[in-house]
């Protein structure tokens, strides 16, 4: 790892990372939990999952590198947090399409504030993939939007404004190691869920489900997506998010016949294209 380039590291970091979440919208319908319950646990489990493992990598040092995180990491933690939390809201208010044009806004998102804030403006391949993955998501949910409810809609704009915020603090703090961080916000965001869950009992499938999607899809992710921005500019690492919206209704379709519609298979061809093409021109450069 340490022989790559800068590019190389984060773009390898932001791909494994989102490649992990993929599955996620699968195991979520394979689930039987609901919602405030689903979102305790995908707090909770990563919470204590990524602890242990920053108490086993720290020993010693582990208060330190907690405490290490500064303002930072603070803000780092409250964005996060209400990023997971707001998601779930938006879902819950408007239909699936709506969030997730909302939430494909958010690498346009990286790039003002990041040419706001760190003074990075992205390039015109940049820009460009932004363009087109922004458009052709909208291209693939053109047929199931409808008039949504308002509140749901600006929830999900929050979680795009969030996860613009997560990558360009993990960008402005590139020297600190903000993964302590994370896991006060995947706590927080389980102890706000807490309030509203009305069952936590995990039966049958749930047993296995949720543990597997807590772990695979949002604790091994979410540390190499808070790592990536070290290496490469906020605006990029969130193009690797639109991946997901492509590669998790092929899962769903492998698993239980869901067959998603042209417009996703046409649309994700896209997506996949534009997002290989702006990495490849940007390994190149370097």
């Amino acid at each position: 790892m340490k022989s790559l380039s800068d590019q190389k590291k984060g773009s390898l970091l932001a791909f494994i990372g989102v490649m992990f979440i993929t599955p996620d919208s699968l195991l979520i319908r394979l689930s039987n939990l609901e919602t405030w319950g689903l979102l305790f646990y995908r707090g909770i489990i990563p919470f204590f999952v990524v602890l242990f493992g920053l108490v086993f990598f720290y020993k010693k040092n582990f208060l330190k590198a907690l405490f290490n995180i500064g303002y930072a990491g603070i803000y780092y933690a409250l964005s996060f947090s209400i990023c997971n939390i707001t998601f779930i809201i938006s879902i819950q208010n408007t239909n699936v399409a709506n969030t997730l044009i909302m939430v494909a806004m958010a690498p346009m998102l990286s790039a003002f504030l990041s040419a706001i804030f760190l003074k990075e403006k992205p390039d015109k391949n940049t820009l460009i993939a932004i363009l087109i993955t922004f458009l052709s998501v909208t291209y693939i949910f053109y047929d199931s939007l409808q008039l949504g409810n308002i509140l749901g809609d600006i929830f999900g704009f929050i979680t795009a404004l969030g996860l613009a915020v997560n990558a360009n603090i993990a960008r402005y703090a590139k020297d600190k190691d903000l993964v302590p961080a994370a896991v006060i916000g995947k706590f927080l965001t389980a102890a706000f869920a807490f309030l509203f869950v009305k069952n936590f009992i995990l039966i049958d499938k749930d047993i296995f489900y949720v543990p597997l999607m807590c772990v695979m899809c949002v604790a091994i992710p979410f540390v190499l997506v808070t790592i990536a921005p070290r290496f490469i500019t906020a605006a990029e690492v969130n193009l690797f998010f639109l991946l997901e919206v492509i590669l998790g209704p092929i899962w769903v379709w492998l698993v239980i016949k869901e067959q998603p519609s042209m417009e996703t298979i046409v649309g994700g061809i896209i997506i996949i294209s534009t997002i290989a093409i702006h990495s490849f021109l940007a390994l190149k450069k370097t």
